[in-house]
């Protein structure tokens, strides 16, 4: 099956990614006494961020009050999936968790943002999310027909790549303070990526500590940060959606597989009556072997109406369309995180940072210019 189904979750949660690494930064120490002075002796011209003149008289540094920030990021991630429901023109939905398996289900995506933000207050920024993303979603996946003993076996098997793209829009707020050029960050954002394939947006939120330390150059306004932290994903598990029948099957080849699929479906009910009409009253009357032939029937029965739905949408392909719903989340919810960024001056600064540790990688780079208001 050709997961149209995924589409959306391959990239929605990655979209939430810090900006650039600023923050309000105090010096401490009798050799930075100067520096503390004469901070606290300026006068902040800037309305934003509110209360930053009684920030600045504390002695605090603050960085421009408004930036704007283009990033790329790119992406790929293992997915789990679970609680699938398949419908062919309007039917009836079938939940097929009982005979579909998946052996990859993987979402590749890379995107580019505009993210506008404000200092609202001297330790709180909030910022908008605007991208424009391609994603992939890769599927593998097994059809399985249970014996009269429950023993499962392979009936069918495939292999697909879908590729979309899609629009993302989001807020965020990072609290984030700075002493002697340490600094901690806790960003979070909530985001909506709008795929067309899909019933509503899908819904993610990101929450992304950091914890890291800035360098002063000899250049004056020059540093460089470093940091390392997580990354953890939490999106809206249910996908629902609708999409033309050819989206999702390979017609020219799924018409024979689904035939030899109702054929081997035929065969494996044949075999579990012949295994329960072999058996004795006595043993057709254990509460065990009951189950066992009431559970297979039912997981035949389930895998004979997908495939018997399945031929009759497949005999007209131009008019038919796949009704999907399911549940599906991220195989590992945090990564971990290290980066950098290089401040050319107060108003231009450069960014990386890199995610590992889990069925999860990224890359993020970016610039941002900085001004006051």
């Amino acid at each position: 099956m050709r997961h149209a189904l995924l589409l959306g979750f391959g990239l929605t949660f990655f979209l939430g990614a810090a900006h650039a690494q600023v923050f309000s930064n105090r010096e401490v120490g009798e050799k930075n006494e100067r520096i503390i002075d004469s901070v606290k002796m300026a006068e902040y011209p800037y309305a934003l961020p509110i209360l930053g003149d009684k920030a600045v008289g504390l002695g605090f540094e603050l960085p421009y009050s408004a930036g704007l920030s283009v990033q790329y990021f790119w992406q790929e991630s293992d997915l789990i999936i679970e609680n699938m429901s398949i419908g062919f023109n309007g039917s009836q939905m079938v939940n097929v968790d009982e005979i579909v398996r998946f052996d990859v289900a993987r979402a590749k995506a890379s995107s580019l943002t505009v993210r506008p933000d404000v200092w609202l207050f001297p330790f709180l920024n909030v910022y908008g999310i605007l991208g424009k993303s391609q994603a992939s979603t890769e599927v593998g996946f097994g059809v399985y027909l249970p014996d009269g003993e429950n023993d499962f076996s392979e009936v069918l098997s495939a292999s697909t790549l879908v590729e979309f793209n899609a629009t993302s829009f989001g807020l965020g707020m990072t609290p984030t303070v700075g002493v002697a050029g340490g600094f901690i960050a806790l960003d979070m954002n909530v985001a909506w990526t709008d795929v067309p394939q899909l019933n509503k947006p899908a819904k993610t939120f990101v929450f992304g500590p950091r914890f890291g330390k800035r360098f002063d150059l000899k250049k004056p306004e020059q540093n460089i940060a470093v940091w390392v932290g997580g990354f953890r994903v939490k999106l809206n598990s249910e996908t629902v959606g609708s999409i033309a029948l050819d989206e999702v099957f390979d017609t020219s080849a799924w018409g024979s597989r689904v035939d030899e699929g109702i054929e081997k479906v035929e065969n494996a009910q044949t075999s579990v009556d012949d295994w329960w009409n072999g058996l004795s009253q006595a043993q057709q009357n254990n509460p065990i072997n009951k189950a066992k032939y009431n559970k297979a029937n039912q997981i035949l029965g389930t895998a004979s109406e997908f495939l018997v739905a399945a031929d009759g949408a497949l005999s007209n392909v131009a008019n038919s369309t796949v009704q999907y719903s399911m549940d599906k989340r991220p195989a590992d919810m945090w990564n971990f995180i290290v980066g950098s960024q290089f401040q050319i001056n107060k108003h231009l600064m450069l960014r990386a940072e890199y995610g590992f540790l889990s069925s999860r990688v990224q890359f993020i780079g970016g610039l941002q210019y900085r001004f006051g208001l």
